[in-house]
């Protein structure tokens, strides 16, 4: 990803939340690497992933046209959640920075389509059978 000049404050230095639109964006690669969408039916039931947890801590500045790396771990898979850490690199490849860390946790829900209320549920066997949780390194 490039830290957009829209994404910088007045400082000239990536703004807050933009770690969690990276974090979100990377997660939606994430699917679409495993052949699904973030935007998905299950059968006849449409299905979400409603964030329940979030944080991040920033360990440097990001500033406007740097590019960086984002790194998605799945690091626990429950029946009805998935907790992913994200680990935000900048720099050159030999020597790379560590940006920012966060983690964030989604529930699976089902939508009614009718009223729009959202039920957790089990995750897809779609997406499922597809991940597996990683144990973090020290």
């Amino acid at each position: 990803h490039r830290i957009e000049f829209s994404m910088t404050d007045m400082a000239g230095i990536m703004h807050f939340p933009n770690a969690f639109r990276l974090m979100e964006v990377t997660e939606h690669a994430f699917f679409r690497s495993l052949g699904l969408s973030i935007n998905m039916y299950d059968g006849e039931r449409k299905i979400g992933f409603p964030r329940v947890h979030v944080e991040c801590d920033y360990k440097a500045p990001l500033v406007f046209e740097e590019e960086v790396e984002v790194h998605l771990i799945v690091r626990e898979k429950r029946s009805r959640a998935l907790t992913y850490d994200f680990y935000v690199w900048k720099g050159s490849s030999d020597k790379p920075t560590l940006a920012i860390k966060g983690s964030m946790t989604t529930v699976c829900v089902a939508m009614d389509k009718v009223t729009g209320t959202m039920k957790a549920t089990d995750l897809p066997a779609s997406l499922s059978e597809r991940i597996e949780a990683v144990e973090p390194k020290g």
